[in-house]
């Protein structure tokens, strides 16, 4: 099968869990040939809820803090409630898609979900990420990967993305960024600051 396209997108996915709740990760996810291709870890609560429930959200949002509170333990944001499957999404979502899951492959050591858009709605206009914001998402990357990566590339890449914080931050970005570096360093790994 030919792709026709294929885009990632950095999002937060919401998923229902087992005892209702919604659980919020931020995600790049694929677009291809009219589908999203979410592929979450394994083990991970995304991979769980989606293997079971079959339905989740994808959210746009410029608020950074979500994908820097996922990694760092500031997970409880407000939701709202969807309209076409049983599920939650971000309320400040500039942008939601509603999702069935139509298709599953259950590779290690990322199973890849197959979903249809079933609604969309737009909230509020995405107006384009300055770059602290762009800053943050990179960072929240590299905290979801510090057991993967070397520790120099980790301090490299910081003293990269600290000019853009530098820069351009706002009160929300500097908050994510302060939870980023301090999850970074109870890791052992020491910054220049």
């Amino acid at each position: 099968m030919a792709l026709l396209e294929s885009k990632i997108h950095e999002v937060i996915v919401t998923t229902l869990s087992v005892d209702g709740t919604t659980h919020s990760a931020p995600m790049g996810i694929t677009e291809v040939n009219g589908h999203f291709l979410i592929r979450p870890f394994k083990p991970s609560t995304t991979y769980e809820n989606l293997k079971r429930h079959r339905q989740c959200t994808i959210n746009y949002t410029d608020d950074v803090r979500v994908f820097a509170g996922a990694m760092t333990g500031h997970r409880h944001w407000p939701t709202l409630p969807c309209q076409q499957v049983l599920g939650q999404y971000l309320s400040q979502a500039l942008a939601h898609s509603e999702l069935e899951i139509v298709g599953f492959d259950d590779d290690s050591p990322r199973a890849s979900f197959k979903g249809t858009v079933v609604y969309e709605q737009t909230h509020a206009p995405f107006r384009g990420f300055n770059r602290a914001q762009s800053a943050v998402i990179d960072a929240a990357i590299l905290v979801s990967r510090m057991t993967m990566l070397p520790v120099e590339k980790i301090q490299q890449e910081i003293a990269y993305l600290t000019i853009a914080i530098d820069k351009t931050a706002g009160p929300r970005e500097l908050e994510a960024w302060g939870w980023l570096m301090a999850k970074i360093k109870d890791a052992g790994i020491k910054l220049n600051e």
